[in-house]
């Protein structure tokens, strides 16, 4: 097929050989098959962020630290070199997520670098070798449900164990290989100890995968793995080989307003004292 103009330059540097098919395009990102020296692989060519059909990313980027002063700067004016800082941040991401995560055990596709916007990494195949299939589009037994969703929730604790949410997990973002689930698309990955919105993505990422497994398996309808996993996270007793119960029983003792209230005007006056400090810096 045609070479992607995107794709080119790392043709003409000789880091690809040939690009054999489009496998799909998504909100953020077109896929390709490819050859490298010898080996098939996958390029994830990221769409600018004019063209991404992705909502709400602020949501998602809360929490991401940037250590070089000038760039953050940029990146908080919005300026034409800000918004490039921003795409960076935003792919590198992904990469830095599944370097993180696959040395923690987790089954994500193995990276092999990032490139003006295009990301090369393994090629999930099926046990023929065939390119894996999408969890949305097989069909399982109870047993294999069951197994399976055993799997995902067990990555998504190491995940969070790694401080690391997904923050869009659903089955159309699971592959399935001869071995099991396997973890894709990871640009928007949320910070788990920073982001405000981290419970509440986790639980629903955790619950997407209920309501899908459920489908097979309607045992998993009642289970609140969420909710369980996020309590023992919070206490510091989550660890990558806990295995949950899928049961969680609410708190009944009331809440300390007071002390809630507090931690709240604290907050408040931490974030007015951080805008004092970046106008102070930018009238340098």
């Amino acid at each position: 097929m045609k070479i992607p103009k995107r794709i080119q330059p790392l043709v003409d540097d000789g880091l690809i050989d040939d690009v054999t098919s489009r496998l799909m395009s998504g909100k953020e990102a077109d896929i390709y098959v490819v050859a490298c020296d010898g080996e098939v692989r996958c390029a994830k060519v990221y769409k600018e962020a004019s063209k991404r059909n992705f909502k709400k990313s602020v949501q998602y980027t809360e929490g991401r630290k940037v250590k070089n002063s000038r760039r953050a700067r940029a990146m908080e004016k919005g300026s034409k070199f800000g918004r490039q800082e921003q795409e960076k941040l935003w792919q590198n991401a992904e990469v830095d997520a599944l370097y993180l995560l696959a040395s923690v055990g987790v089954r994500v596709p193995e990276p092999f670098g990032c490139i003006d916007g295009v990301l090369l990494m393994e090629l999930m195949t099926d046990g023929e070798g065939g390119v894996a299939p999408r969890l949305c589009d097989i069909a399982m037994t109870k047993e294999e449900a069951l197994e399976d969703h055993e799997i995902v929730i067990q990555n998504i604790v190491r995940m969070l164990c790694a401080g690391i949410i997904h923050g869009d997990l659903s089955e159309f973002n699971v592959l399935v290989d001869q071995y099991g689930p396997v973890i894709i698309d990871l640009p928007q990955a949320v910070n788990a100890a920073s982001n405000n919105n981290a419970k509440a993505m986790l639980a629903r990422d955790v619950d997407n995968m209920r309501r899908y497994f459920g489908e097979f398996a309607p045992s998993l309808r009642n289970s609140n793995y969420a909710k369980e996993m996020w309590a023992l996270y919070e206490n510091g007793e989550l660890k990558p080989d806990t295995v949950l119960t899928g049961e969680y029983t609410e708190s009944t003792q009331a809440a300390n307003v007071d002390s809630v209230m507090v931690q709240i005007q604290a907050a408040r006056e931490e974030e007015e004292m951080r805008q004092e400090r970046l106008k102070e810096n930018s009238t340098e």
